[in-house]
């Protein structure tokens, strides 16, 4: 999804969500840090710049700082952010999930994997 949305224009910037808004806003512990997440996204050739992403309203805060000319998303956000195109100077654009890579999927791989390997929440 990253190259597709990179194609698109000629700078991607990548909203990152930080640990915290992970967690307060939903429920979600992340497998990797922050900090990890943003290193593994900075080594991807697609990737120009990331950047924090603490709430949800800041999507429309960072359009305007950044001049972004287009806002792209998951398909599985459809209709989510339709708004920013009232708010800012943007185009809102869909990109369906990259087939065959589920993050659900990975993160069942991976608890089976500790599972296995002797480690729970339980010890």
């Amino acid at each position: 999804m990253l190259r597709r949305a990179k194609e698109r224009g000629d700078y991607l910037i990548v909203a990152l969500s930080t640990d915290e808004f992970n967690w307060d806003e939903k429920q979600k512990v992340t497998y990797f840090s922050y900090e990890k997440r943003k290193q593994l996204l900075e080594a991807i050739r697609y990737v120009d710049l990331v950047i924090p992403e603490e709430g949800w309203a800041q999507k429309t805060e960072d359009i305007k700082l950044y001049q972004v000319d287009e806002f792209v998303i998951g398909d599985d956000w459809r209709g989510q952010f339709d708004y920013l195109e009232d708010e800012t100077d943007a185009t809102v654009t869909y990109l369906e999930r990259t087939p065959k890579i589920s993050t659900t999927q990975i993160k069942e791989d991976l608890n089976e994997k500790d599972l296995a390997n002797g480690s729970s929440d339980e010890q």
